[in-house]
């Protein structure tokens, strides 16, 4: 939690432009200070501590010195500047010494005026290092650095600066220039931060920090593409045009949590170490607008756009992305005054899941409410079915996020259901028992439309192959995505029984005639007349079969192979024994060939060629028969 004293010790002091100092002296009731010594110091040693910080502290002085006014005190000489840091914080003890002595002395008037030119100077400092190291402050090169905590812990320490360098450069080793340069930026940062507040300067420090630093959080939200947009304009833009937006904002979240908002909270904790009510406010002011801004643009499009089913996998989509980072949301956000960014995530997700579980709804009601009355050429796949499939096939993909949004959901009643649908969901291992349910109930939607469409044909024998081919399109697409593991092999096992029922009541319908113009012992011995009579009604029976059957399609190439060979080991064996053992009865019948018009092989050579349809029957209306 913040330590909100600690907020008296860097506000308090009297309000102060950038470019006119006031000296701030830190009495008791606004600094801890050091402990007193045991001894007070002698004039004689206070004299020698304030001419050698005058002589550092002047001579860095952009008043009295052109040097100083144009060179940078932490670029032309780094060893120098850890000499002026320690300086001002020598400076620092003495003053409370000679306030604990003798406050009205003639010394802190002139420590004073010193600490008032060295605060102007660090600032001057602070300024420069923000402003001309942006490429080495930008947030992928701290947040690649962020492993380096041994640097964080010794900013505050400049005691023994050769050695803190040589960490610095150790753990440089294996980064880029960039990544190391940036480490001594940071470190010269944090030096000053420390410095400048502890000094009671720590407003001034701050104030740099938050115009600069938040001007490139704004400047790379606004690069990323994120834009503030208002309910009625979202409802305004067209799909085509929003759908581009939000897969803008997709990529502008992964950079933002990864790399922006990451990198400037490692680096706001960097420089201000010494302070955790710093770092919170400074993070805080410079990031709570733009993360608002970008986690806000979710709710924005849950509550606006038009709903339409084919729309729900974009929301998926930005459900997904929020969730997956909210580790990271909730790590670099995890201060109380940012905690508007994380309900804003949240909020964000339960509108998203809102709208999901409408769009949902919707996509059930147009299953329903599809009006199309046409029959299928050929009894083949109805477009309904391809659809429907492709968009169940796309949310098992979501399955886990599905399963959070809909996990409060209320499953679909249980007396609306076959109870076959529920002997699955129910057991310990389903991995998301209620969108098990819900994808279970929409198939079984669809299973129910695309029977009362098979009431369109007027052939009962080609309505049953229509259900067939249906519901084998629909097996085939659990079978080859991850509806598999939703539904399971129990669900998959009970429909292919279905298939099977389907094809041979297609068979029985359609075929058991021409099997039945045959006698039921082909080989019993019947009079001349009767064998012409049955080649008779054979041949009209398969011709007429053949025809009618001919238009049909069977997409899958396994269903169209089996019902072929189940058709052909019902009638070839049968019609071979009746032709090899009566063909002979009829050898001198002028017209035989007329009488006897099929041999076993053009029977077996007329029924290999059914089920591939004609123009126009539906063939290409499966990728099954295409990915088997």
């Amino acid at each position: 939690m913040p330590k909100k004293g600690m907020r008296s010790l860097c506000f308090t002091s009297s309000k102060t432009s950038s470019s006119s100092f006031l000296f701030h002296f830190p009495s008791t009731a606004r600094i801890t200070a050091p402990p007193t010594p045991s001894r007070s110091f002698s004039d004689s040693a206070m004299e020698r501590t304030l001419e050698s910080a005058e002589s550092m502290i002047m001579k860095w002085n952009p008043e009295t010195s052109t040097y100083a006014k144009v060179t940078s005190l932490f670029y032309e000489n780094r060893k120098e500047a850890r000499d002026f840091i320690k300086c001002v914080n020598d400076l620092q003890k003495a003053m409370h010494s000679i306030v604990n002595e003798d406050s009205s002395s003639d010394m802190l008037v002139r420590a004073q005026n010193l600490m008032q030119i060295a605060m102007k100077r660090l600032q001057k400092e602070f300024y420069q290092i923000l402003s001309m190291n942006r490429a080495h402050l930008d947030p992928e090169s701290v947040s690649a650095r962020s492993s380096l905590a041994s640097t964080r812990s010794s900013t505050s320490d400049y005691e023994d600066d050769d050695t803190h360098d040589d960490e610095i450069r150790t753990a440089s080793d294996s980064i880029s220039e960039v990544e190391h340069v940036s480490n001594f930026v940071m470190a010269d940062l944090g030096s000053i931060a420390e410095c400048m507040i502890s000094s009671g300067y720590g407003k001034e420090c701050v104030k740099i920090y938050n115009i600069i630093r938040k001007s490139i959080i704004d400047e790379g939200i606004y690069r990323l593409g994120v834009e503030k947009l208002s309910s009625s304009q979202v409802h305004k833009t067209d799909w085509n045009l929003l759908e581009m937006k939000i897969k803008n904002w997709l990529n502008a979240v992964n950079i933002a949590v990864k790399t922006l908002f990451n990198g400037e909270r490692i680096l706001c904790d960097h420089v201000f170490t010494s302070s955790e009510s710093i770092r919170e406010s400074c993070f805080t002011e410079i990031s709570k607008e733009g993360a608002t801004l970008l986690f806000g643009f979710p709710e924005i499009v849950a509550k606006s756009s038009k709903k339409s089913p084919e729309k729900v996998f974009r929301l998926l989509d930005m459900y997904l992305s929020v969730s997956n980072h909210w580790p990271e949301i909730e790590s670099i956000f995890a201060f109380e005054s940012t905690s508007v960014v994380r309900a804003q995530c949240v909020t964000s997700l339960i509108k998203l899941g809102e709208s999901v579980r409408t769009l949902l709804t919707e996509f059930e009601s147009s299953i329903q409410k599809d009006t199309s009355k046409s029959a299928v050429a050929g009894g083949g796949i109805h477009p309904l079915t391809l659809d429907v499939m492709n968009h169940l096939c796309l949310l098992a993909d979501y399955s886990n996020v599905l399963a959070d949004i809909l996990a409060d959901s209320p499953p679909p009643t249980k007396s609306s259901l076959p109870e076959s649908y529920f002997d699955t969901s129910d057991s310990d291992d389903s991995p998301a028992p209620a969108i098990s349910l819900r994808l279970a109930w929409l198939i079984l939607v669809l299973l129910c439309k695309l029977d009362s469409k098979a009431k369109h044909y007027k052939d009962v024998a080609l309505s049953y192959l229509f259900l067939a081919n249906n519901l084998q399109h629909v097996i085939f697409k659990v079978r080859t995505s991850n509806l598999k593991y939703l539904l399971g092999d129990d669900w998959l096992s009970k429909n292919e029984v279905k298939v099977k029922q389907f094809s041979w009541n297609y068979e029985r319908l359609g075929w058991d005639h021409v099997i039945k113009s045959l006698p039921e012992d082909p080989k019993a011995v019947i009079l001349p007349a009767e064998v012409k009579e049955c080649f008779k009604r054979f041949n009209h029976a398969f011709e007429q079969a053949h025809r009618k059957q001919s238009v049909c399609v069977v997409p899958d190439s396994k269903l169209r192979d089996d019902i072929k060979m189940s058709i052909a080991r019902k009638l070839v064996p049968v019609y071979r024994e009746f032709y090899n053992t009566h063909k002979l009865t009829l050898g001198r019948e002028r017209n035989l060939a007329v009488l006897v018009r099929f041999a076993p092989e053009d029977i077996e050579n007329q029924l290999s060629d059914l089920f591939f349809g004609t123009a126009g029957s539906g063939t290409g209306s499966s990728s099954s028969s295409r990915s088997r």
